[in-house]
């Protein structure tokens, strides 16, 4: 008999996007500290596994202007989590650093830090980014041709993997009889030298209680997939719906063994909604009041002018879509990746679902952007979080709240006890660090691997 598995949960804060209602009057800032430690407290509260930043560089723009919702700004990831080590004590901490316009010593350093801060919590998001836009705002600009951002992120990991282990666990040392510390030679040196980098130097931060954070990645192309089985601890996934997250699931496990890794060493989470209601009804009248809030007529609109690469503003957002031809050479919107692919074939796509659902511009994208994942009582959206883990569909999920910060509050008060009263959800955690959450091991040094 298949053992029952145990459900993983994450939450995210939202920060700047349309998930977040903002004209709830619920909502709260999106940088004052107490709205992250509210959600972070609440997670913490439900036994979550960690709570997740993401990350923007650059203020999104839209027509030339800085798109509205980006207005306030976003604080630097891994300076709040160090914040927030201060007032948790067993979540674990998860920041979105991007890869591309970072450098490995200082990253490594900063996510070392934080793990000692924490007692062993801090996870590492490896992104990428493809844009000359964002580029901007480094030294560097947009040197980085697309093709390459992978290898480089592979490197980039490599390279601060080799700076956290360049301290052994035997690295500082009391002598009994002087009570002064010695330093074994060679502790925390490297020299790395490949196609992006080549540094050589001393790391100055010890071996943190984890070892190494735990490793995040969100890629879902193959080369992301890819990259996630030979060296992620966790895969933020996109795949929400059961056929699709079996299928990918699937996929991303079954290249773990080239990599002589075996399925249970990388947790699949894919990012979700959920609404509540007493009746399926009620829940189901409550997802559609979220939906229309989060896609209101001026968002409807510029979400179509992204895709269209046209001044849509005149356009009624009750009535049909653009009867005119996207502009394709030149875009409207900047820093946003969802509007990156074939415009033509979105716009074709789009015109037939519409033609075939009778549908305006607004409700097309309500259709199109992502709804509640999870719609129904607290019993139901229990049973709907169980039957994707138990079926192989994922390992868990990180949930992203319409609400900022009281977003997870039913989520906790009313799903997690029941899934607890399934026996696949824990009423304690087991351990101080993140991997205990996730049930990974250690990773071995490069020292150790080589002596095996």
């Amino acid at each position: 008999m298949p053992t029952t598995k145990q459900v993983h949960l994450a939450a995210h804060f939202p920060g700047v996007n349309n998930t977040t209602v903002w004209s709830d009057p619920r909502s709260q800032s999106q940088i004052d500290f107490g709205s992250f430690l509210r959600l972070a407290q609440t997670a913490e509260r439900g036994k979550f596994d960690f709570f997740f930043l993401a990350e923007g560089l650059r203020l999104r723009e839209l027509k030339g202007r800085i798109h509205d919702l980006d207005v306030v700004g976003r604080p630097e990831s891994l300076t709040v989590l160090s914040a927030l080590a201060a007032v948790t004590s067993r979540l674990g901490l998860a920041a979105t650093v991007n890869s591309t316009f970072n450098e490995p010593y200082e990253v490594a350093r900063r996510l070392a830090s934080l793990d000692h801060l924490s007692g062993g919590r801090a996870a590492w998001n490896v992104v990428t980014s493809y844009d000359a836009f964002t580029g901007e705002n480094f030294r560097r600009g947009g040197y980085l041709d697309e093709a390459d951002r992978y290898t480089r992120a592979a490197e980039f990991l490599q390279v601060a993997r080799e700076l956290w282990d360049s301290w052994r666990s035997d690295a500082v040392l009391a002598d009994p009889a002087s009570g002064e510390f010695v330093r074994p030679d060679g502790i925390g040196s490297f020299r790395h030298e490949d196609r992006h980098f080549s540094i050589s130097g001393e790391f100055n931060v010890p071996r943190g209680p984890q070892g190494q954070p735990v490793i995040i990645q969100a890629g879902d192309s193959n080369e992301g997939r890819e990259f996630a089985a030979s060296t992620a601890d966790v895969i933020f996934s996109r795949h929400s719906k059961l056929e699709e997250g079996r299928a990918f699931y699937k996929d991303v496990k079954d290249r773990l063994a080239t990599y002589g890794r075996r399925p249970e060493e990388l947790k699949i989470l894919p990012a979700v909604t959920y609404a509540l209601g007493d009746t399926e009804e009620e829940a189901a009248e409550h997802a559609a009041e979220i939906r229309r809030a989060q896609v209101g007529p001026q968002t409807a609109i510029a979400f179509l002018e992204g895709i269209w690469g046209r001044d849509l503003s005149g356009y009624d957002p009750d009535g049909p879509l653009p009867d005119l031809e996207p502009d394709l050479a030149e875009g409207v919107s900047k820093g946003r990746a969802q509007f990156r692919g074939d415009r033509g074939a979105i716009v074709d796509q789009w015109r037939a679902l519409a033609q075939e659902k009778d549908l305006s511009i607004r409700e097309l994208a309500i259709e199109v952007t992502a709804p509640q994942s999870f719609i129904g009582t607290p019993q139901t959206v229990a049973d709907q979080i169980n039957e994707f883990v138990q079926t192989d569909a994922a390992d868990g999920f990180i949930f992203v709240p319409h609400l900022t910060p009281s977003g997870l509050d039913d989520l906790v008060d009313k799903v997690v006890p029941l899934l607890q009263e399934k026996g696949v959800f824990r009423t304690d955690y087991t351990g101080p660090t993140l991997r205990d959450h996730l049930g990974l091991a250690a990773p071995r040094t490069q020292e150790e691997a080589a002596s095996s």
